[in-house]
């Protein structure tokens, strides 16, 4: 099959839609999906279902959500998608999650607890315990991880000290994924990729840092069995079948983050092209063979498999930070946004470090909070909206910029999300900070379609995947790199006098 004739990633009829089919499942931030795809990897008509969910969020670090009613959306999701689909032509079944969840299940398999999120910074102070007992340098070069609250490590400590008799009864420390996969279909088993964002796996050996466990009490039988991506799970509960017909005799792929998922729904699987994604949080992420010999500081190196790793830095508020303004300080038209994120930058635009809950990549500070600088009696919505983009364009450069130390081949930046279909212009001012060229691409559900695409390329790997459209090539103007340079210097400045201290 030549180029010319590999469709794009357009959706199709189900009639005309060739078989294998894969049915794929994202949960999100803000919501649970499931969509039926076909062997291109294009989405199925009238067989994608939504249900709207949201974190339960406190000022004292709270981030969770209820996991039980995340399997019931799962449920759902399962169902609407199904419809009309006869058995036999789905082959497998596969998820993305949010990354670094966490759910704590008792010896019956049900759930003591929410399921704390990556956002959940209530192990600060565990965390401090943490930095102060280990070397972090050498946990960071051997996990790819920091010690940080988004992670496992001071979560378990924090549940062992607020918790003790839930910590007590926990049979199983398991991810949100892994957790409805079991719920609805017996199956136990974690992802490489899911135990290396929760940041237990060495990434040298691919198991489960015996170090760190021992650090912070936990035994290894507490976690389950590690599945690369290549090894599907066919030994199901037969509810799945009673309750799904379609799903008879399908293999399940072991959830995985949504990070992993969102590159190669993107197209962005070599070493080659970056993705940076623009949702709720945000993120630039490199795929590389097996994993970098030294890594930054900044970054992670997380396994998604024992022949590859995924490299980048994640930003914990991206267009969360869009809908704190719209909500609450700045509230603008769709037209006026456009208008000031095209425009040239203005001195005097207020400096903002966009940290609403907390800082990830670079500097792992994760009791941060947002700041500003610089506010007037003439500062008005739309000074507040250009500087928080600006600053979150700053996060994404100081990530980019060590990300192209351990990988100086990228030659391409591939952007999706939310953001940047909301608000075209929003990587205007990113490709400005970052002194790059971004591309963004026009697919929609970019997670959920990688996930598909992962499936597929197991199980049909000779198959070609659907081509992904791209938009127009937001080039940098060199013009503007004086603002943007002394930008990132007020930047770091205000970082270190308020945040690094």
């Amino acid at each position: 099959m030549t180029d010319q004739q590999i469709p794009t990633t357009e959706s199709i009829p189900l009639a005309s839609a060739p078989t294998p089919y894969v049915l794929a499942i994202d949960i999100g931030s803000g919501s649970t999906r499931g969509c039926l795809y076909d062997a291109y990897a294009r989405p199925v008509k009238k067989h994608m279902v939504k249900v709207d969910h949201a974190f339960t969020e406190a000022a004292d670090g709270t981030a969770e959500v209820d996991a039980d009613q995340i399997v019931r959306e799962v449920g759902e999701v399962i169902d609407g998608a199904l419809k009309g689909v006869e058995p036999g032509l789905v082959k497998a079944v596969v998820m993305d999650t949010f990354a670094s969840s966490l759910v704590c299940v008792d010896d019956a398999g049900d759930a003591l607890t929410p399921c704390f999120t990556y956002a959940d910074s209530r192990s600060a102070p565990q965390l401090a315990r943490l930095r102060e007992q280990l070397d972090e340098d050498a946990v960071h070069q051997r996990i790819g991880a920091r010690l940080h609250t988004s992670y496992h490590p001071p979560r378990l400590l924090w549940l062992q000290d607020e918790f003790p008799e839930i910590f007590e009864k926990t049979a199983q420390f398991l991810s949100l994924g892994e957790y409805a996969y079991a719920k609805l279909a017996g199956i136990s088993g974690a992802a490489t990729s899911t135990m290396a964002w929760a940041g237990i796996l060495n990434r040298r050996t691919c198991e489960l840092d015996e170090e760190l466990l021992a650090a912070v009490g936990v035994d290894r039988s507490r976690f389950a069995p590690i599945i690369d991506p290549s090894e599907p799970l066919t030994d199901v509960s037969p509810d799945v079948a009673r309750r799904w017909p379609a799903l008879a005799g399908a293999a399940w792929f072991p959830a995985v983050p949504d990070g992993y998922a969102s590159n190669l729904g993107v197209g962005a699987d070599t070493p080659t092209t970056s993705a940076m994604s623009a949702a709720t949080s945000g993120a630039i992420r490199v795929i590389v063979d097996d994993t970098p010999e030294v890594l930054p500081s900044g970054l992670w190196a997380y396994r998604v498999s024992r022949t590859q790793s995924i490299v980048g830095g994640a930003l914990n508020d991206v267009g969360r930070v869009t809908l704190w303004l719209q909500s609450t300080l700045a509230p603008l038209s769709y037209e006026q946004i456009d208008e000031l994120l095209r425009a040239a930058p203005v001195e005097g635009t207020p400096l903002m470090l966009p940290f609403l809950t907390g800082e990830r990549a670079t500097g792992w500070a994760g009791d941060a909070r947002a700041i500003a600088s610089g506010v007037s009696s003439s500062t008005g919505p739309r000074e507040l909206w250009r500087g928080a983009v600006e600053g979150i364009a700053v996060s994404y450069a100081r990530v980019f910029e060590q990300l192209r130390e351990v990988n100086p081949d990228i030659q391409h930046v591939v952007a999706s999300g939310g953001v940047t279909s909301a608000y075209p212009a929003f990587m205007d001012v990113v490709a400005q900070a970052l002194g790059f060229p971004v591309q963004v691409v026009n697919v929609k559900r970019v997670t959920m379609r990688g996930a598909a695409a992962l499936a597929l390329q197991v199980l049909h790997p000779e198959h070609p995947l659907a081509t992904v459209p791209q938009t127009g090539l937001t080039q940098p103007d060199a013009a503007q790199r004086p603002y943007y340079d002394d930008l990132r210097r007020r930047f770091e400045g205000l970082y270190d006098a308020v945040i690094a201290h």
